[in-house]
């Protein structure tokens, strides 16, 4: 299982806002830290605001906060609003189309490891990961 560039930027991106709590981050802040296109930046601020995982703050000084104490941020949660699907194979899509599919044992084998990613990643919340400013090659607060 992969999960997409999107969604891992979203972590990467929600990590970062944790470890700077004090202040704004800003999209171009973030794309430097993580060597990342501000563009794509963009799609997954947008989408992590929507979902009420950041708050933006317009402006000449604005930028990006946490909308949620780190430890209310579920993984979980982050994945559902980032991931398009967890389709693993193709049985688990609409459009399936496999001859096996009446009889395959396969597909109950990961759907069971699927459930268990899932179990094990709603255990965690953005606290389990919050790190330092250093951590990321910034400087700390002053």
């Amino acid at each position: 299982m992969r999960l997409t560039n999107f969604s891992d930027y979203a972590l990467r991106v929600l990590m970062l806002a944790a470890a700077r709590a004090d202040r704004l981050i800003t999209i171009e802040e973030t794309a430097a830290v993580y060597g990342i296109s501000r563009a794509h930046l963009m799609k997954v601020v947008n989408q992590l605001t929507r979902a009420g995982f950041l708050k933006a703050v317009r402006g000449r000084s604005g930028g990006l906060t946490l909308a949620r104490a780190p430890g209310q941020i579920n993984l979980g949660d982050v994945l559902r609003a980032t991931e398009p699907d967890f389709a693993l194979v193709e049985c688990f899509t609409a459009d399936n189309h496999c001859m096996l599919t009446p009889r395959c044992r396969l597909r109950g084998v990961l759907h069971e490891a699927l459930s268990a990613f899932i179990v094990t990643v709603e255990r965690y919340t953005l606290a389990d990961l919050v790190l330092s400013p250093e951590d990321f090659g910034l400087q700390p607060a002053a």
